[in-house]
């Protein structure tokens, strides 16, 4: 450890008051000139090694330089005033761009983000229909995406589990469980049939350069398929996020053929998990869904999970119910979890609790529901878009339809061309025009004695004779001239013309052949992939309706604690999570407060119960001069707010829910007291509100009130009957 620094005899105490007169030793010291040299700021003088320095250095310091007050410039975005804020303002720009536009936001053309994509077109690249390491294809694409392996290889596990463009092979995880995939090193993927024929046309597939500028990746890619919607996606850019839910491919289909047809569509969302969907609140893209797991009981007291809603898997939901019983709102007495291929969650409801009970608190209190809201915010022309579902799949359409009427283009000049080579080589072998060229001493002769061969049958050619078409011609082997078979050529000459009459007559009618198209594929892939969320109506499940009575509430009137942690004998309740609790006290102020574990109240307390505004209250207090008795309802109140039902310096003597046929007075003894009991009837008396003042009993001072004869009651005793109308 470090010994610390003495100070020296000559360092100067701080603060310092007053400046610092230089010495003389100083003065001494400066050049003969007259210059004097002024130190650096922040130069430290040399300490002196003879004693009579000590004092001028006690008294040399160097000053510290003087600033001026700082200016505090108020930012204002329309005034750049100085470099950092153009240069703040521009680099921040450039990130929201670059990560709305290539990282979060989905592309409208092919519905895939850039991760997405590449991921594709590297699997497309290095295509031969075997399955490929996964740890490669992230490899090969860590060429286009600069963002790693790692994220390259999560992106590709979770495209995967989409289940449409990439068949996996070994562990790609378990949506179900949440369990994760294997090391891209243990797995295997490739292309499935949809992808490998309807995303990839490399003709028409239009090319930039990758980030690093050594190869070329594509804009986005020629997807035959309404991607977007069909996939789902979920993307968080700066100042904006979008959340697009997935829908089933064999209904978009559908939609698509409605659309080229002008006729109306529905689509709504479909989740690989499956599950019971409410979409009244999906607006075409917009608005929210709401998502049960499926549940079927097993028996009176067994309920099974079969279905679980997205973005859950059965450990959250297990978690969720746990979670639910630990806080009271609901009662299980075991659950297991037999999830393999397929979810099945048993669980077992305790005694007094029927199936049914137990499935509406599940839906009410754990994630077997929830809600997802959809926006759909997408990049059209360089820029971020809000849209709706039924824009994209009209987007789509208008798309696949151009593609299709590109490749007929494309398919009739690959035709015509063949056919075109197909007639110039018949004609050069027939016509023995490769005869000519045997005397051609140069090559321009060799050409042009191709050209005049081919002269007198101008008129059976579908073009004029180029040079790229006798280089060609030139390039035919003299074996394929030997063995050349006219019947077999005329056979292949048909056939190519009947192809290119085809492609003209669906160019002719673009529509009609997109309509074909999508039929074919619904009926190819309709069975493949069916809708695995079925679409139900919730009715609304009110949570303190189905709540479960799982706290048992006391009183202590020694401690004067209330609460369901309370080891008590009074006032013993069962609620739920979502009761409150009505506080009645001897001075007659009450006050609705929550459930609590331990509340504490004090030895006054006189009635604790559930409170309810039109519940008729029978109450019996007295003053110093008479007793009363009231019906009332306490309406409504405001939480932990104390009100009378009394007036003040009043006291209690009976208060109890309802009306009883009767309650029994037993008055205190008295000189000259003739009757120490009555009897009287409440329902006699007109409910009104807390602060009304009742109708009065006796100037006696009374025992005892109850609605039962008690022990002190004396049955052969005088007793009348107090009339109250």
């Amino acid at each position: 450890m470090p010994s610390k620094r003495k100070p020296g005899p000559d360092q100067p105490e701080l603060p310092i008051d007053g400046p610092v007169k230089p010495s003389s030793n100083a003065t001494d010291q400066s050049p003969s000139n007259g210059d004097r040299r002024i130190p650096p700021t922040g130069a430290v003088p040399a300490p002196s090694s003879s004693p009579s320095s000590a004092t001028a250095a006690a008294e040399t310091h160097v000053e510290a330089e003087v600033l001026g007050a700082v200016v505090h410039l108020p930012f204002s975005p329309s005034k750049v005033e100085l470099p950092l804020h153009g240069r703040v303002d521009t680099n921040f720009m450039q990130y929201a761009s670059y990560v709305i536009r290539d990282r979060a936001i989905p592309h409208m053309v092919d519905g895939l983000k850039p991760v997405q994509r590449r991921i594709l077109w590297s699997l497309h690249e290095k295509d031969d229909g075997r399955f490929i390491k996964v740890a490669t294809i992230s490899g090969h694409c860590a060429q286009y995406h600069p963002h790693g392996e790692v994220a390259i290889s999560d992106a590709l596990v979770v495209l995967t589990n989409k289940r449409y463009l990439i068949e996996g092979q070994g562990n790609f995880g378990n949506v179900f469980t949440g369990d994760p995939a294997a090391a891209a090193r243990y797995i295997e993927c490739r292309l499935t049939p949809l992808a490998r024929e309807n995303i990839f046309n490399d003709a028409l597939t239009a090319l930039i350069a990758s980030y690093d500028g050594r190869n070329q990746e594509p804009v986005t890619l020629p997807s035959r398929l309404p991607l977007l919607l069909m996939l789902g996606t979920e993307g968080i850019a700066v100042g904006m996020a979008c959340k697009i839910l997935p829908h089933n491919f064999p209904e978009l289909i559908a939609a698509q053929i409605a659309i080229l047809r002008s006729q109306p569509f529905k689509c709504v969302p479909d989740f690989p998990t499956g599950g019971l969907m409410d979409a009244r609140e999906y607006q075409d893209g917009r608005g929210t869904v709401k998502v049960r797991a499926r549940i079927k009981a097993k028996d009176e007291s067994t309920v099974v999970i079969h279905e679980i809603p997205p973005m859950t898997t059965t450990d959250s939901l297990i978690t969720s119910i746990e979670d639910a019983v630990r806080k009271g709102k609901m009662k299980i007495k075991s659950i297991n979890d037999f999830t393999a291929e397929a979810v099945e969650i048993e669980i077992k409801a305790p005694v007094g609790i029927r199936s049914d009970q137990l499935i509406d608190a599940l839906y009410a209190f754990t994630a077997c529901e929830i809600s997802i809201s959809s926006r759909i915010i997408v990049i059209r022309d360089n820029r971020p878009l809000e849209t709706t579902v039924s824009d994209v799949l009209r987007v789509n359409t208008e798309q696949l339809v151009e593609l299709l009427r590109r490749e007929l283009e494309l398919k009739q000049q690959q035709l015509e061309g063949e056919l075109h080579f197909r007639t110039l080589e018949r004609i050069f072998i027939e016509e023995r025009i490769y005869k000519k060229i045997e005397l051609c001493k140069t090559n321009e002769a060799v050409l042009e004695a191709v050209v005049d061969g081919f002269k007198p049958f101008r008129k059976q050619l579908l073009r004029e004779l180029s040079d790229p078409d006798v280089e060609r011609l030139l390039q035919v082997r003299i074996r394929r001239i030997s063995l050349f078979d006219i019947q077999k050529h005329r056979d292949e000459m048909e056939k190519l013309q009947s192809e290119l009459n085809q492609t003209s007559k669906h160019l002719k009618n673009v529509t009609r052949y997109a309509i074909a198209h999508l039929e074919a594929l619904l009926s190819k892939y309709g069975p493949v992939y069916p809708r695995l969320t079925r679409s139900s109506r919730h009715e609304e499940i009110d949570a303190k309706e189905v709540a479960f009575k799982a706290f048992k509430v006391a009183y202590d009137r020694e401690t004067g604690y209330i609460g369901h942690k309370v080891s008590g004998d009074e006032f013993r309740i069962d609620c739920t999570k979502f009761d409150k609790l009505l506080l009645v006290f001897k001075d007659g102020h009450y006050k609705v407060v929550e459930l609590a574990e331990k509340l504490f109240v004090g030895p006054d307390l006189f009635y604790c119960g559930l409170p309810d505004r039109d519940q008729v209250i029978t109450c019996a207090y007295t003053d110093r001069e008479a007793s009363y008795l009231k019906r009332f309802t306490f309406g409504g109140t405001i939480l932990n707010k104390e009100y009378f039902c009394i007036p003040p310096k009043s006291r209690i003597l009976f208060l109890e829910p309802g009306t009883p046929a009767q309650l029994y007075i037993r008055f205190k003894p008295a000189p000259h007291q003739k009757v120490s009991q009555q009897t009287c009837s409440p329902a006699e008396i007109d409910v009104k509100s807390p602060k009304t003042l009742g109708r009065q009993i006796s100037i006696k001072d009374i025992s005892s009130i109850t609605s039962k004869p008690t022990r002190g009651w004396d049955a052969e005793a005088t007793t009348t009957k107090l009339v109250l109308t």
